[in-house]
């Protein structure tokens, strides 16, 4: 659904994802639902809260992944 949004795991980014690049990873997420580019004043706050949400809930999965090995392995 939202292919611009980058990988943020090894093997595939070397060093760990930075706040701002997770940040970035969940506002084209929220963008993408949501159907706004950058919302009207009267969504903004929920808008923010979502991305909030969204960047908590991606930092904390991947803090949480265990990658084994060097490179993806297809599952199939």
């Amino acid at each position: 659904m939202c292919r611009s949004i980058k990988t943020l795991r090894p093997p595939v980014l070397p060093e760990e994802a930075t706040e701002d690049e997770i940040r970035a990873a969940a506002l084209q997420y929220v963008r993408k639902v949501s159907g706004f580019r950058a919302p009207a004043a009267h969504n903004r706050e929920v808008f923010d809260h979502a991305v909030d949400a969204v960047a908590a809930a991606t930092a904390e999965l991947l803090a949480g992944l265990e990658v084994r090995g060097s490179r993806a392995v297809a599952s199939g």
